[in-house]
């Protein structure tokens, strides 16, 4: 699975493995991809350089990259205390009766909220980079579009290629003008922040309107047959974030939430503003329905929504609440139906990549002959 871009890269499989958990990056990579460590959930930049250190010594020289959430605009002087207060007492409200009504526990007293939205923010970002601009990373993505254009340039005075996801072919657009190397198509399946078109759709289009720039493809994609039909609608790789969420290799730090996703089928997610407050495809649950209420206050727009729902969303996975746990995923966890390591995912990949070509060079024989 072999493209002009892995090559360049130096990665055996053009597979683009994104996740939270430094042992599954790490993994990743050992198994011939390459693996991207998820930023947001470091707020304090001794523990990214702890992890970052962890892969250094257990990646075995081989390549891999940093994912972080930035705007491309920056907003100046507005604190975390400014944005906090601008959440409705409404909204405050809603949140303690919807857990009141599940009778999820309170946080012990001086307990601090374990998920907060402040990865989201920029400053907090640009703390991420310093740490990691300090160590051999060979891509640097962003979740929220083309990162600000000092970001772009520091990363290239490095040596650095800089993804960014697209959702469109005119995002796609907007990325190259400001100098990406490489562009994510993330189609509507995907987890996590996603738009409204469909990876069947969005590749090809998002190929033809960043040429000759490199594209990978993301959003429904969890076997070979299917990286195989990526690169066949032009990507040079495919960035795969769902898939990982069930290996062995993962620390979930709830089973409950893996019991979820193995027992999830394709229909089983929703695309949501409830986490966020932008529109992210989760497992549904009775959170993600009481936050698409039309009787409920609604959501708030980005990044009040994530500063609103923290504690409860904290809450809720300490005391593995279940009808109102869930995780970001793609409609791909209709096939995370078991526990596999990481080695064994790339296993079944490129087994199912080499049926595939095989049977397209098959029909393609036939019809010559024909």
């Amino acid at each position: 699975m072999q493209t002009e871009l892995s090559k360049e890269l130096g990665v055996e499989h053009a597979i683009f493995g994104f996740t939270p958990f430094p042992a599954v990056a790490a993994a990743i990579s050992r198994a011939g991809g390459f693996g991207v460590l998820g930023a947001v959930r470091y707020t304090a930049p001794d523990d990214l350089k702890r992890d970052l250190d962890w892969i250094e010594a257990n990646v075995d020289g081989k390549p891999y990259g940093l994912d972080v959430v930035m705007p491309a605009k920056k907003v100046e002087g507005v604190s975390e205390a400014d944005v906090e207060a601008m959440i409705p007492e409404g909204h405050r409200q809603y949140v303690r009766d919807t857990l009141a009504k599940y009778g999820v526990p309170e946080l012990a007293e001086g307990e601090v909220s374990g998920w907060r939205i402040t990865g989201w923010m920029e400053q907090v970002a640009r703390t991420q980079l310093d740490v990691a601009f300090d160590y051999p990373i060979g891509l640097l993505a962003n979740a929220l579009g083309s990162p600000p254009v000092d970001v772009v340039e520091r990363a290239h005075e490095k040596g650095v290629r800089v993804a960014a996801l697209a959702g469109s072919a005119r995002h796609a657009r907007k990325h190259a003008e400001a100098g990406i190397d490489i562009v994510v198509a993330q189609g509507y399946e995907a987890g996590g922040h996603t738009g409204e078109i469909a990876s069947m759709v969005l590749t090809p289009e998002v190929v033809d309107a960043v040429d000759p720039l490199p594209v990978l493809a993301a959003g429904g994609i969890g076997s070979g047959q299917q990286v195989a039909a990526a690169l066949s609608l032009g990507a040079q790789g495919v960035w795969l974030g769902s898939l990982w969420l069930t290996v062995t290799e993962a620390d979930m730090h709830s089973p409950a939430v893996t019991r979820k996703l193995l027992a999830a089928g394709s229909g089983d997610t929703v695309r949501s503003r409830a986490l966020t407050g932008k529109p992210a495809r989760q497992l549904r649950t009775e959170w993600t329905d009481a936050w698409d209420d039309p009787n409920g206050p609604g959501t708030l727009p980005m990044p009040l929504q994530g500063l609103l729902v923290a504690e409860a969303v904290s809450r809720i996975q300490k005391y593995e609440v279940e009808p109102l746990l869930g995780t970001p995923v793609g409609q791909i966890v209709g096939r995370m139906n078991s526990e596999r390591s990481v080695q064994a995912v790339f296993d079944d990949l490129t087994r199912g990549f080499e049926q595939a070509v095989d049977r397209i060079n098959r029909i393609a024989g036939r019809s010559a002959q024909s």
